[in-house]
């Protein structure tokens, strides 16, 4: 898990997202958040095992509209944008 910014609520958003899909993978030692500014906002990138993609975006993603409702009420409280973004960890033989 690294920040870019050394901003506190970067952090804190990263630790959020971070403690939130470790609960719910597999594999919690593949996940890592990267919070990336871009503008107005800062892109806070999920990756995940291969493998556990699913259990992040959920049936229909609705997993991943929770999580990013979350996000989007904790921004609010920091008065900054944050958007996720989820990306899958390559299987090594896939």
């Amino acid at each position: 898990m690294s920040v870019d910014s050394g901003d506190d609520s970067a952090k804190n958003m990263t630790d959020l997202v971070f403690e939130i899909a470790k609960a719910l993978v597999d594999s919690p030692d593949e996940v890592s958040v990267d919070a990336v500014p871009e503008g107005d906002t800062t892109v806070l990138r999920l990756r995940v095992a291969a493998t556990d993609i699913g259990k992040v975006i959920g049936k229909q993603g609705r997993t991943a509209r929770s999580l990013r409702t979350i996000l989007a009420a904790a921004s609010m409280k920091q008065k900054h944008r944050y958007a996720l973004d989820i990306i899958e960890i390559d299987a090594p033989n896939g």
